[in-house]
């Protein structure tokens, strides 16, 4: 495909490897390249893995007000009034059928959950890479007994793309799993739900298709969007799923490979 001539209508960029540097920071130079491209009639959209209640950062240092999609597609976030304005959970059967599933076949892994506004909870013995106060410790049956936007599992010893391989084996097409750590944590959403399918869902609603759209990521929960999108672009630090299916490779996110890509427009 050829490279876009003018900036295209939507843009898309994950935001942890991709847009924010490795110290957690969002560079002036990309908080720039941000606005320019909004100012300039673009739909700027966030399309993280991250839950709602870790977005206020992003929007104290990018200033972006427009909407998010959170937690690999299971959350639309108005980002202006701090509001989850859509919805694509997982079942609590599904995800007990999924817990079981996984845990006979690879013992070891422990098990949490992202229920979106409703904040994190985890059982005893899953330890959160990143811990927080607004979480329940419980056993998994009062965990995972209303609906959710993300099944986590980690395991201390497998990787990630090795654990994400046998998962999927293991699944099959009762959920979507993917991963975006360097660890060995999996990311499990409801079966079709993706950063990609809920982008095309935001897009369709503003009459704009899959050519409109310039994605940005770097790990393999980005490659659906990257694989959707008209123009998709890598970060140089990304994951080598997300090398193979890219348009182009960009500086890193240290090096604000986004803003060098929007700048040849804005």
């Amino acid at each position: 495909m050829t490279a876009p001539h003018q900036l295209p209508p939507v843009v898309a960029t994950d935001l942890d490897g991709t847009l924010i540097r490795s110290d957690g920071t969002v560079s002036e130079r990309s908080r720039r390249a941000l606005a320019a491209a909004e100012n300039a009639g673009a739909l700027v959209v966030l399309v993280t893995g991250r839950p709602p209640r870790w977005m206020s950062s992003v929007v104290e240092q990018t200033g972006h007000r427009g909407l998010a999609v959170c937690a690999n597609g299971a959350l639309v976030y108005d980002l202006h009034t701090e509001s989850v304005i859509e919805e694509h959970l997982i079942e609590p059967e599904i995800a007990t059928e999924v817990v079981r599933a996984l845990r006979d076949a690879l013992p070891g892994l422990t098990f949490a959950v992202e229920r979106g506004p409703r904040g994190f909870a985890h059982e005893p013995s899953y330890r959160p890479a990143w811990d927080t106060d607004d979480k329940l410790v419980a056993e998994l049956d009062a965990i995972l007994h209303e609906p959710m936007a993300k099944l986590l599992a980690r395991h201390r010893e497998l990787d990630p793309d090795t654990l994400l391989s046998h998962a999927r084996d293991i699944v099959g097409e009762l959920a979507t799993l993917t991963h975006s750590s360097r660890d060995g944590l999996l990311e499990i959403s409801a079966a079709g739900v993706s950063k990609a399918s809920t982008l095309e869902l935001l897009c369709h609603e503003r009459g704009r298709a899959a050519a409109d759209v310039i994605a940005f990521g770097d790990m393999p929960n980005d490659v659906p969007m990257l694989s959707w999108a008209g123009w998709a672009v890598a970060v140089a630090n990304a994951h080598p799923t997300v090398i193979a299916v890219v348009d182009e490779i960009t500086a890193s996110n240290d090096d604000d490979g986004v803003a060098a890509v929007l700048e040849r427009w804005v």
